[in-house]
C-alpha cells in the first residue's frame, strides 16, 4: 500500500472533518472567503432590522442557508477523500496479490 498516499488522504480526511464539525458548531474560520462575506452581509443586514424593530427573518434564513451550504461543500469534499484513499488501498491489494500470485513457478 502507498502509506506516503494514504498519509496524505488521512490528513486531509482529519482536516476536513475538523472543518465539519467548527462549521455545524457555527464557527467562521472554515468558511471560505464568500461564504464570509456573505455571512458578515447576513449579519450587518440582521443588525440593522434588529435597531429599526423590524423582522429579521431574511437575514436569519441566509444565515441558515450559508450554514448548510458549507457543511454540503465540505461534506463533498471529505466523500471525495474517502473514495479517493479506498481507491488507492484497493490499487495497493491488487497489486500486492499480483504480485504474491506471479511467484517463481
Amino acid at each position: 500500500m502507498g502509506n506516503a498516499d494514504t498519509r496524505r488522504l488521512d490528513r486531509a480526511i482529519r482536516e476536513t472533518n475538523r472543518k465539519l464539525e467548527a462549521v455545524r458548531q457555527g464557527e467562521t474560520w472554515p468558511l471560505t472567503g464568500s461564504e464570509r462575506r456573505a455571512m458578515l452581509a447576513a449579519l450587518a443586514g440582521g443588525s440593522y432590522r434588529t435597531l429599526r424593530h423590524k423582522s429579521t427573518t431574511r437575514a436569519d434564513n441566509r444565515l441558515d442557508s450559508l450554514t448548510s451550504s458549507a457543511e454540503t461543500r465540505l461534506i463533498a469534499e471529505l466523500t471525495a477523500l474517502q473514495t479517493e484513499r479506498q481507491r488507492l488501498v484497493t490499487e495497493a491489494a491488487h497489486a500486492k496479490a499480483a504480485k504474491k500470485s506471479s511467484g517463481w513457478w
